[in-house]
């Protein structure tokens, strides 16, 4: 295994730091991507899992021999990582900063092992590399922290959220927080909250350092969601309903917006534009997107821009079954928000040129409960089930769960997998035959989504058996992972 940290050599003091000036700029002008990343998790243990988890590239290029195709499998060094979310050593938030080299290593998290692995993606993009790795025993004793989840690069540090502390009697422990890491050498720096500052659990983070503010968002207790989901944890407090604004600066929390029982508030996304104080987080169990905003007196608010209610249903595990919104992502122009609905199985597009109410554009159904055929009847309700989604000749196992956009609007990345112990729950087939990428053709002038007939990637055929698959990132950067600054 590559060392537990590791220094990166020195740039070139002369060499600018790359990305984009600006979300318009890379909105306008970034290139069209060739190559996406995601990472595939292998069976935790239903069965017995015998290999590592590992990062697939996938070859999106149509005009590519190998279009829509794995072409390169970086296999992690330990048995059940699963691998989670990933972010960038810098992004566009270092643009033309003195030697620093944007996008050059995926910061990747092990959810359950705890680890860190530092991807080198620069060196060879078809062939990434494991640099280094941040073990999980070295982050517990130096920062007290466990179940590593968001990162993100700022101009002067990679900050990564942890949903748990050091191990307890087998279990995470409650504790949460966020881990500093120094991008030039790779190594903990420490925490980077301000002692004393914490919220009830951890999960996403955004920042903005223009408004000098960050939020954040949170899942649950470990000992909850790592076992699975149970109602009755709702009710008991064990998941989570806050949304938290920190003082940038002094790394502190100001407010605590409460965002109502049960609602377990998961991705949260500004607006791009660097100048915005506004932005939306994904109420998973609510199934509610909620827009904040920074008000005259410089506190912040909140409402609710997007309900869906949940359906009545026969046939299902409970009597009402929300959409569980899990993913949404923001076209870099800020006219669309597209979020997914892992239980209903749809993805939707929205105009939300007016940020208070969003207008609904486009939606194509992607696996989900509802399918025709799986024994699931909606009551009360002209709801029209869809037929199984079949593309290429396999049938697309769990729904909708991450989206990733490409930079120009024209095309959103969809992959099926949560969370393997949910997976399992909810979609034991996705589990037992393996996940799939897809990619939705997108109109990003008038609104509306139709999946690419022509593009399917099926975990379930990979060379270490059937896989599932979550986060996706673009070389360079894409929608989810770069900030401006």
């Amino acid at each position: 295994m590559p060392a537990s940290c590791c220094s990166k050599p020195e740039e070139d003091a002369s060499h600018l730091g790359g990305g984009y000036a600006s979300p318009l700029e890379a909105y306008e002008n970034g290139p069209t991507e060739k190559l996406l990343y995601v990472p595939a998790v292998l069976n935790r243990g239903f069965d017995g899992a015998e290999h590592p988890d590992y990062l697939a590239t996938v070859d999106v290029d149509p005009n590519s021999p190998t279009f829509s195709q794995v072409i390169h499998r970086l296999q992690m060094p330990v048995i059940g990582d699963e691998l989670h979310h990933m972010g960038w050593n810098a992004c566009s938030s270092c643009h033309k900063k003195p030697g620093i080299s944007t996008h050059a290593y995926l910061v990747l998290g092990a959810v359950l092992s705890g680890n860190v692995y530092f991807v080198d993606v620069k060196t060879d993009a078809r062939a990434p590399r494991l640099h280094c790795t941040l073990e999980a025993g070295d982050i517990a004793v130096r920062a007290g922290l466990a179940l590593p989840h968001t990162s993100h690069c700022a101009p002067d540090e990679i900050i990564m959220s942890f949903m748990g502390g050091p191990k307890e009697d087998g279990y995470p422990g409650a504790k949460n927080g966020f881990l500093a890491i120094d991008p030039k050498t790779l190594d903990i720096k420490g925490r980077w909250e301000t002692e004393g500052n914490s919220s009830d659990f951890g999960y996403d983070f955004w920042y903005q350092p223009r408004h000098n503010v960050m939020v954040s968002t949170e899942w649950g207790e470990p000992t909850s969601f790592a076992g699975g989901f149970n109602p009755a944890d709702v009710e008991a407090g064990k998941y989570g309903r806050n949304l938290y604004i920190w003082d940038w600066q002094k790394r502190v929390i100001t407010q605590r917006l409460d965002l109502g029982a049960g609602a377990i508030p998961l991705e949260v996304r500004f607006l791009h534009d660097p100048d915005a104080t506004e932005g939306y987080v994904g109420c998973a169990l609510s199934s509610t997107m909620v827009r904040f905003f920074r008000k005259d007196d410089g506190t912040w608010d909140k409402e609710d821009a997007i309900v869906i209610p949940p359906l009545e249903v026969e046939g299902w595990a409970l009597p009402h079954m929300p959409g569980l919104i899990t993913d949404f992502v923001i076209s870099l122009d800020d006219k669309y928000l597209y979020l997914a609905l892992w239980l209903h199985g749809d993805v939707r597009q929205y105009d939300i040129t007016d940020r208070s109410h969003p207008k609904l554009v486009g939606q194509v159904f992607v696996g989900g409960s509802l399918r025709k055929g799986k024994g699931v009847t909606v009551v009360g309700s002209n709801f029209d089930p869809p037929e199984p989604l079949v593309v290429k000749g396999v049938e697309i196992q769990g729904g909708a769960q991450m989206v990733q956009l490409s930079l120009d609007g024209k095309r959103l990345y969809v992959s099926t997998s949560l969370f393997s112990v949910w997976d399992q729950q909810f979609y034991p087939d996705l589990v037992a035959k393996g996940g799939q990428l897809l990619q939705i053709d997108v109109d990003a002038e008038n609104g509306g989504l139709n999946i690419n007939r022509d593009f399917l990637v099926d975990f379930g055929a990979e060379p270490w058996g059937p896989a599932v698959c979550h986060e996706m990132r673009l070389p360079g950067g894409d929608c989810t992972s770069d900030i401006w600054v």
